[in-house]
């Protein structure tokens, strides 16, 4: 069997760092990805994906990513239930990431980024097209 998730796509708010009880770094953001055909207006639909970084991944998605960051992220589907407190049952699917690349810049005035992967890879280099 096989889960492999391949996105890529833009933050659509900052990542939101929290902490488990036992004290795991884990960030949760949203990618915001355009489906690759038009609809019958002519317009590109866009899927907005929610994604879990956790531990050192984690801390160097929320000390690094901002909104509007083009990245590439790989990782597995993951798809859970819970209640509510009023007693209504939910599902959620997000991705959990193994590796998440940037694939753009930070703007001017933000932080400087490791160089573009969050997993072990060196800077991009200067003569890239964006």
């Amino acid at each position: 069997m096989l889960n492999r998730i391949v996105l890529i796509g833009r933050l659509t708010r900052d990542p939101e760092m929290r902490y488990t009880p036992q004290g795991v770094p884990v960030a949760s953001f949203t990618l915001a990805v355009d489906r690759p055909f038009t609809n019958q207006q002519g317009q590109r639909e866009t899927d907005f994906i929610d994604c879990l970084a956790w531990r050192k991944l984690g801390e160097t998605v929320g000390n690094h990513l901002t909104k509007g960051r083009l990245v590439a992220v790989e990782g597995r589907l993951q798809v859970r239930s819970y209640e509510t407190q009023d007693g209504s049952k939910r599902r959620v699917a997000e991705v959990v990431c193994d590796a998440v690349r940037f694939l753009d810049r930070p703007r001017e005035g933000a932080m400087p980024s490791d160089g573009g992967m969050a997993s072990e890879e060196t800077d991009l280099p200067d003569d890239l097209p964006f």
